[in-house]
């Protein structure tokens, strides 16, 4: 709000009449380099001297010069017209034909197999200098890192796998489903899993991400179940070999089922009923969220996700 109602009579002629007044000292010179005529300049020069209750500029022999109140004025009045000339312009727009730059997303093995190979697509297609670096994602959200700018996006779990940051920007990309994965010559399951099948099965467990618990293993503790793992692995490639030869039972995204589960290889089964799915997000900060090349890398990752 303003502090008088006087001031709202001003406008941004009266503020670029006082700048250029203080410049240079002359009402004649600042009519020409305005382009307006100095009975104007006088006019504005009146309404600033109301305005502020200060002469604001006296006529001396050597021009006009400025009060100690216009002194003090001026720094801030070169500001406002800086701004207005800021909001004009607007914020640069990223550009990524003309500028490289590397980006560092943190994310768990599924952001690698399902959106970062597409993502990688059609930066190449567009022959883009842009790098991305993923780093592994771990149980909490590294919301710090992404305060300070050393990472621009994570890529995350659903919902409520992560400690929640007010502060931080959320957009969920994509909602995913599970499916159970056995070797063909396994001994056969029926199309879709009884709770009791699905725990009676011994299983392997992949830990795509760094976290203490899982989804499965938390369903089943609601069902007052437990399941027998055989063995852990740190990614779902790796899973699907331990599994291969045996009557194992891995549970995988449908996503990483269809992309990586050979269909000569493995059967697939839908996983018993009541057991949920997840869903994937991004985060940000909010200081990233007015930076054009993030929010450029944001609406590449959205259309990745969708394809």
């Amino acid at each position: 709000m303003l502090n008088s109602n006087s001031l709202r009579k001003l406008d941004m002629q009266d503020l670029m009449v006082f700048s250029a007044v203080y410049e240079q000292s002359s009402v004649t010179g600042v009519s020409e380099a305005l382009c307006v005529s100095q009975s104007t300049v006088s006019y504005c020069l009146k309404k600033l001297r109301t305005c502020f209750e200060d002469e604001l500029f006296i006529n001396t022999r050597t021009g006009m010069r400025p009060t100690c109140k216009a002194e003090g004025m001026y720094d801030h009045v070169r500001a406002i017209l800086q701004s207005i000339n800021l909001c004009h312009a607007g914020t640069p727009t990223f550009d990524p034909t003309r500028q490289a730059i590397t980006f560092n997303i943190c994310a768990p093995e599924y952001f690698e197999h399902v959106i970062l190979p597409p993502l990688l697509r059609s930066f190449d297609y567009a022959d883009l200098p842009v790098v991305v670096n993923v780093h592994k994602l771990e149980a909490d959200i590294p919301a710090e890192e992404l305060r300070d700018g050393s990472l621009d996006l994570v890529i995350c779990f659903g919902p409520d796998f992560h400690s929640r940051h007010a502060d931080l920007k959320t957009r969920q990309l994509l909602e995913e489903e599970l499916v159970c994965v056995v070797d063909k010559r396994a001994t056969p399951l029926e199309p879709q899993l009884s709770l009791q099948s699905f725990v009676q099965r011994r299983h392997v467990f992949p830990t795509p991400w760094t976290s203490s618990s899982n989804m499965v293993d938390g369903w089943l503790s609601q069902q007052a179940h437990h399941r027998q793992i055989a063995a852990r692995a740190n990614s779902y490639s790796a899973a699907l070999k331990m599994i291969t030869g045996t009557d194992f039972i891995l549970t995988l995204p449908r996503r990483i089922q269809k992309l990586l589960a050979n269909e000569a290889i493995f059967n697939h089964h839908e996983v018993p009923r009541g057991l949920p799915g997840f869903t994937l997000n991004m985060q940000w900060s909010q200081a990233a969220d007015q930076d054009s090349a993030n929010a450029w890398l944001r609406e590449q990752i959205i259309k990745a996700s969708a394809g």
